[in-house]
């Protein structure tokens, strides 16, 4: 039986929020996908209004406008990872398995929870690959990050960060790394779809397998010889208490 999940998603991106009636969680489902259907720019409230049968204003009683949607849209797939994350390192204890798991949840976050009823994870996911630059490479990023619209994404990448500093703590790019990894999954999907001789993975009937041995190996490549100097420090040290 489909049950709801309620993500905590900042207020100031909604005039009420859609996940608290039928009607709101109607405007989630369909906006996805008419996005997904149509792409962001040809999106509009009225047309969204037309898909659910109902009006432009009721639309606009929940959101200002087509970019907070979409921003909100953003965040609550973020938000959804990152409790993923959560819930499937749980109880592991070596952060390199977590890093793994991390890697996965990137990629698999993308695969339809049938539990959610009003969100289609799969074409959301395509949202987030195809439009998701587009709520923070505009003129008012400055403002909207002061508002905090972005900290969802902020504290998904924080959380892979600290994972990564776990692995290896004299890793000087700890935050960027982890959101290298959460761009390049998206970017090199994009490519292998649509402009396939920018990156060496194919992408073929929803297998994204390839995607997560490219972050995988990314991720280990860069850490691996951290980890093995480390290694090599403590076993110095050792080896001068020893004598």
């Amino acid at each position: 039986m489909a049950i709801t999940i309620q993500m905590k998603l900042n207020e100031r991106l909604y005039l009420r929020d859609p996940q608290d009636t039928k009607l709101g969680r109607n405007i989630i489902q369909h906006s996805i996908l008419l996005i997904d259907e149509i792409g962001f720019e040809a999106f509009t409230f009225k047309k969204l209004a037309d898909q659910i049968g109902s009006t432009e204003a009721s639309v606009y009683r929940y959101f200002e406008n087509k970019h907070l949607l979409l921003v909100y849209l953003l965040c609550w797939y973020w938000e959804w990872m990152k409790f993923r994350i959560d819930y499937n390192t749980m109880n592991i204890e070596d952060p390199r398995k977590k890093l793994q798991i991390a890697i996965s949840s990137i990629v698999d976050t993308s695969r339809r929870n049938t539990s959610i009823e009003f969100v289609d994870e799969d074409v959301l996911h395509r949202i987030v690959v195809a439009e998701a630059t587009k709520a923070y490479h505009t003129k008012e990023v400055d403002k909207e990050n002061k508002h905090g619209f972005f900290m969802t994404y902020k504290t998904l990448a924080k959380k892979i960060a600290l994972i990564i500093r776990e692995i290896d703590s004299g890793y000087p790019y700890p935050r960027a790394l982890a959101t290298t990894l959460l761009e390049m999954a998206n970017n090199h999907i994009y490519f292998a779809l649509h402009l396939p001789s920018l990156t060496d993975i194919t992408v073929e009937a929803g297998d994204l397998s390839q995607v997560e041995k490219l972050l995988e190996d990314f991720a280990f490549g860069l850490l691996g010889n951290g980890v093995e100097k480390e290694e090599m420090e403590g076993e110095a040290e050792e080896e001068e208490e020893e004598l």
